[in-house]
């Protein structure tokens, strides 16, 4: 292999080192080295000299592994990384051709100053006592190398102070009275201590390489989608079309027909994940932008060793394309970036939350704001494609609106919305009620779930007596409502899960009280 450092062929290992200068060059202090009080600061540690690169831009971000500083300064431990690299072949990510978030390897790469990650540092130990330095590392998500030399340089300015060795040339730091004072004083600002943030610039750098307007939907992968549900070919063929534009759709039609059903699986047919911050950092602002309660994580494998290395910033994470749904308790407040007045930390609003997937308006027309306030909201985002949000410093910034929005009514749209409003979205598609037939599959498909046996008498008597004989048209959600009341019935009376005409009778009895 060619020793990417001098260039020389080195076919040999690399001969055995003595043990202290090994720890020294991956930045590891021996215990001995470590009764010296003069801890160096971490604008005053000497770092090796990276290559120089051309400027970073969004096709830098690439899946590859980084050479670790501590590795870069010496031939023989890049030769002996190579090795390494070469026999676990490329990582996760390289091997899917997706886009990742590059792990930085130096402080400027992350965007932060070094006092932006003191005040992580102070405020977790200000609420844990005491940690190790690479507990403190997976807090914040920065690795070990970059905030070693900071907790070294809070230990030399008796912020922190050792109590102990921890495993691989590792401490356990305290907080000292010092300490917790400029902590109290961090934590009037902000509460926040977790992950350290990402920038506005890397995160408008990550949503344009994601958008969702550059996925295409072909009819395969529509149909795979919807592979649950029973949906007639004339309502597909003209939901594929809407859904490539990447803009908005109206779903309307008769409650229980399955509009929201539709919508929830409309962002399944991208068939792929994305990366977002766990939080973004805007001028001392702190802004969640991670869900787990509308995002759905998915776990990457991660080295338990001394490097990492999948090549992942772990400020970030990996989630299948969100599908947020706001139904009638939206609010306008929910659209606007919210601070916490109690922890100073603020909360993404929805349509950030949905960027690269889908924002589902259910039950549009029945919100407790205004139907003439969101569509003033979104009038100008639904046609430029960008939003801009205040944030509590004053500040207003731009951000992508880059979602395909779905609004679901059982109202019609024209009663609902002007003109104006109606032009920016450019299809709106009728769910229409089920035909017999596909009422008939419906209950097919559903028995063996539900634990029934289909019984095509049972069923001919329910049609025939409930639905033909006083003209009750069909509905999608009815087959599944009715069994669950059988279902119900049996129960009670302890009886084998059968469907007969007797339980359908008892089950319309009451679902159909009132209708």
């Amino acid at each position: 292999m060619t020793n990417k450092t001098n260039g020389s062929t080195d076919s040999a290992n690399p001969p055995l080192r003595d043990l202290s200068q090994l720890l020294a060059e991956f930045g590891i202090q021996s215990n001995s080295a470590a009764k010296n009080d003069q801890a160096p600061t971490a604008e005053s540690r000497s770092e090796p000299a990276a290559p120089q690169s051309p400027t970073p831009g969004i096709t830098s971000w690439l899946p590859k592994r980084h050479v670790p500083d501590a590795v870069r300064g010496d031939s023989q431990l890049v030769a002996l990384f190579d090795r390494v690299e070469a026999l676990l072949g490329p990582t996760a990510a390289a091997s899917q051709e997706e886009w990742f978030p590059r792990s930085p390897e130096r402080l400027e790469e992350t965007g932060l100053s070094s006092n932006d990650i003191e005040r992580l540092i102070l405020k977790y130990l200000l609420a844990r006592g005491s940690a190790t330095g690479r507990a403190i590392s997976q807090q914040v998500r920065l690795s070990f190398g970059i905030i070693d030399p900071i907790l070294r340089a809070l230990k030399y300015d008796q912020l922190v102070a050792f109590v102990g060795t921890a495993e691989m040339g590792d401490y356990e730091y305290t907080i000292t009275e010092m300490g917790r004072e400029r902590a109290r004083r961090y934590v009037e600002e902000c509460t926040y201590y977790g992950a350290a943030p990402v920038g506005l610039r890397d995160y408008l750098k990550a949503m344009e390489v994601q958008s969702i307007g550059q996925q295409q939907v072909t009819e395969r992968d529509l149909r795979e989608a919807f592979s649950d549900l029973l949906i007639s070919p004339d309502l597909l063929e003209r939901l594929g079309p809407a859904i490539n534009s990447g803009r908005g759709m109206f779903l309307f039609g008769e409650p229980g027909n399955g509009k929201t059903s539709i919508a929830e699986r409309i962002t399944k047919c991208f068939g792929s994940t994305i990366w977002i911050p766990r939080a973004l950092g805007i001028d001392g602002d702190f802004i969640r932008l991670y869900d787990p309660g509308v995002h759905e994580e998915v776990p990457i494998e991660t080295s338990e060793g001394l490097f990492d290395l999948s090549g992942v910033d772990p400020r970030w994470i990996r989630i299948v394309r969100p599908t947020v749904i706001a139904g009638g308790e939206l609010t306008m407040e929910e659209l606007e970036v919210c601070q916490n007045q109690q922890t100073k930390v603020c909360e993404a609003p929805l349509q950030l939350k949905s960027n690269c997937g889908t924002l589902v308006i259910d039950d549009f027309g029945r919100q407790r704001m205004p139907v003439c306030d969101l569509l003033n909201r979104w009038i100008v985002p639904l046609e430029k494609r960008y939003d801009f949000l205040s944030l509590p410093s004053g500040k207003k910034i731009q951000v992508p609106f880059d979602q395909l929005i779905i609004f679901s009514t059982n109202l019609e749209p024209r009663d609902l919305v002007d003109g104006a409003f109606l032009r920016r979205i450019p299809y709106k598609i009728q769910v229409p009620d089920p035909t017999e037939a596909e009422f008939r599959e419906i209950f097919r498909r559903l028995s063996p779930r539900m634990g029934f046996q289909y019984d095509d008498a049972a069923v001919d008597h329910l049609v025939q007596k409930h639905y033909q004989a006083v003209g009750r048209p069909f509905r999608s959600c009815q087959p599944r409502d009715l069994l669950q009341q059988v279902r119900n019935y049996c129960t009670y009376k302890q009886q084998q899960r059968t469907m007969t005409p007797a339980s359908f009778d008892f089950a319309v009895s009451t679902y159909f009280s009132v209708l």
